[in-house]
């Protein structure tokens, strides 16, 4: 009967202990944010943000999991093991293609739901008292680096906080020029939030397709390395 092979072994050893490593890294991370308040005034301009923090805890834990159970299948030869390591991942991948489909056929509802969300920041903004203040100076601090003008509808998303805060009025130097109209930048920040959704989705795409990659490799690693230890 052949024998295990040791480059396979090792192959796999390898690549599950570098995708171990990844997990760990955005576990730690996301829960640091989590946790952490310097991050959390950040996140504070966006609520909707802790949400993406707590599927990146989960993430990162999944992957932790499925880099352990590839390292010691392939190390202790164990079907049981790899077997499961395979169904995760095949699980992942599979989730992965889903959620570009879905994203592609619901474009156009994810971008009203964006939408929606950002009118309940409007609210927020407006309502918001002396007690919400890291959100209001987040905020503030948002508009003067992206050179824009509240929510969706200009300064007037403010409301009575706007006496507090004079983000939205353009520098001296920027009066007579194309992103001030008045005395306020012209930009809407819900055009600038869109702006750089649009800009990172490049970026995302590519993250996912290698992604996709590395998991087709580990799928093949698996499986090939079950049915050695089966024929051994």
């Amino acid at each position: 009967m052949a024998g295990v092979s040791s480059c396979m072994k090792y192959s796999m050893f390898i690549f599950n202990f570098l995708f171990w490593i990844c997990g760990s890294i955005i576990l730690a991370v996301s829960i640091w944010m989590r946790v952490s308040k310097d991050a959390q005034n950040e996140l504070e301009i966006d609520p909707t943000l802790f949400s993406a923090v707590n599927l990146l805890i989960a993430v990162g834990a999944v992957i932790m999991v499925l880099g352990f159970l590839g390292c010691c299948g392939a190390m202790k030869e164990s079907q049981c093991m790899l077997l499961l390591f395979f169904i995760g991942l095949l699980m992942i991948l599979l989730l992965q293609i889903v959620a570009g489909i879905l994203g592609g056929i619901y474009k156009s509802q994810i971008e009203s739901s964006l939408n929606q969300t950002l009118q309940k920041e409007i609210a927020l903004l407006q309502s918001a008292s002396s007690s919400d203040k890291d959100f209001l100076e987040g905020f503030h601090k948002f508009e003067i680096k992206n050179k824009c003008c509240g929510v969706l509808n200009g300064h007037s998303d403010w409301g009575k906080n706007r006496a507090l805060y004079n983000g939205c009025e353009c520098e001296k130097e920027e009066l007579a020029t194309s992103v001030c109209e008045g005395i306020w930048y012209k930009k809407s920040c819900s055009t600038v939030i869109m702006e750089i959704l649009k800009n990172n989705m490049v970026i995302v795409m590519g993250i996912a397709f290698g992604l996709a990659f590395i998991e087709i490799i580990g799928l093949v690693f698996s499986m090939s390395l079950y049915c050695q230890i089966q024929r051994k």
